[in-house]
């Protein structure tokens, strides 16, 4: 017997058939069934910990992957379309000329698409030609002789080619060549012209498909006829499935003052959020619609926020007495943006077990913290280690020709040394054994 912590003995390489050994390893494959071996630890500080993070993954996985987050469901998101539709008359009265407004008037573009404008303020300059006039009288365009107005040159701010010329009597400005006489916006209407446009009213229909689950929804749903329209109107309490909206109550909904954005404009977004719950009735699936304030005037205390409101400009041109001519308009407005977002879901068995099998994984933490604790932390780490890790006893053969006999050698594992330390055993018979044979007789010499 070799005394404990002697080397082993090296081993000449076995003789056998190839084919056994393959045989043997295709039936172990096949016909045996391995399982791993638990240890039941009794430790209350362990118990309490493993099932603590039992229950907070439990919490896990069915308030937030099963209720929160719909881990049973597949989803789809819907294709749709929008169209729109304004009504309402406004009225002006301007340097003594009346004028009313309708939808053709004051709606960019007149198309009814899902963005648009509404023109509520603007500065018209009436009866524009082609020719050379003098440059509004700013100090970026004044001048006291010819020399301060270089020719061929095009002020990125102003309104026409320069002549070269300083004109005018009083007060002396560059000459251009463009629409004359000059757009002069340096004062906006206060309050705006088209304060009416607070009473127009926008009719909003929306048509969405889920295409993996089939169903069509449309924002007119059950319930909603021609004889409801034409009395309802939105309000989020009251009518909250009501297609037709005040533009006063959305920018109110939007968190703005009507008659703030309506002098120098600003941008709305109408968002319609369809979330369908399919594994109910279709007709549970209707929408909601949500206002928000994109880009507006400026409060009191941000007076100094550059290029404040929305606004554009559109000319009407006109033939008279064989001159071609225009109208400009510099519009100011509101611009409302329709976005549509979707989702649907229905149950899915391929994600329910998806998310069930995720759970389990996760299972696996509890275990892993429990194993570090019980092998590192506690002051028995070395008892349970032994516990948990059983060496077993290994035999190999080997031929010895240079004695003529059979040689056996057992590690044997010292539980009481540790896992890492064995004794040496070593049996020989001087009779060929049977290598898979466990029953002959062994004797020590």
């Amino acid at each position: 017997m070799h005394a404990r912590g002697m080397e082993r003995p090296s081993c000449l390489s076995r003789s056998s058939k190839m084919n056994s050994y393959i045989t043997n390893a295709l039936s172990d494959f096949f016909f045996k069934y391995e399982t791993p071996r638990q240890v039941l630890v009794r430790n209350r500080r362990v118990g309490v910990v493993c099932r603590l993070i039992q229950l907070g993954v439990l919490a896990y996985i069915i308030g937030w992957v099963f209720i929160y987050e719909k881990g049973y469901q597949s989803t789809d998101t819907a294709v749709g379309s929008v169209f729109t539709k304004m009504k309402g008359v406004g009225y002006t009265k301007v340097d003594g000329e009346e004028r009313v407004w309708d939808m053709v008037d004051y709606v960019f573009p007149e198309q009814g698409d899902s963005s648009f404008v509404v023109m509520t303020n603007f500065i018209i300059t009436k009866g524009q030609k082609m020719g050379k006039c003098p440059e509004l009288a700013e100090s970026r365009y004044l001048c006291n002789s010819n020399s301060d107005c270089e020719r061929g040159i095009i002020e990125r701010t102003g309104h026409g080619h320069m002549t070269g010329k300083c004109v005018g009597n009083t007060t002396k400005t560059c000459e251009v060549v463009a629409w004359c006489p000059v757009e002069d916006d340096r004062k906006i209407p206060d309050p705006a012209l088209l304060m009416s446009a607070e009473n127009y009213t926008l009719f909003i229909k929306n048509s969405v498909t889920f295409p993996a689950y089939g169903v069509k929804r449309s924002n007119l749903v059950e319930g909603i006829d021609n004889q409801y329209i034409k009395s309802c109107v939105y309000d989020p309490t009251t009518s909250p499935l009501c297609p037709i909206f005040r533009l006063g109550d959305l920018v109110q909904l939007s968190g703005f003052n009507f008659a703030t954005i309506a002098k120098e404009g600003g941008a709305i977004g109408i968002v319609i959020d369809w979330t369908c719950n399919l594994d109910y009735d279709q007709s549970e699936c209707k929408p909601i619609y949500t206002f928000h304030g994109l880009y507006g005037n400026p409060n009191e205390t941000d007076m100094a926020r550059a290029s404040v409101g929305y606004n554009f400009r559109y000319a009407k041109h006109y033939m008279e007495d064989k001159q071609e001519k225009r109208t400009l308009l510099k519009v100011f407005g509101i611009r409302f943006d329709i976005i549509v977002r979707s989702v649907a879901r229905k149950f899915d068995i391929i994600p329910t077990l998806t998310a069930i099998g995720s759970g389990v994984g996760i299972f696996g933490v509890a275990t892993v913290v429990c194993d570090l604790i019980l092998l590192y932390l506690l002051p028995k780490r070395e008892f349970y280690n032994n516990m948990k890790f059983k060496v077993t006893e290994t035999v190999e053969q080997c031929d010895n020709l240079r004695l003529g006999i059979n040689t056996f050698i057992y590690y044997i594992p010292d539980v009481y040394a540790g896992p890492q330390v064995s004794a040496n055993i070593i049996l020989q018979h001087k009779e060929p054994l049977d290598e898979f044979s466990s029953e002959k007789e062994v004797s020590k010499e």
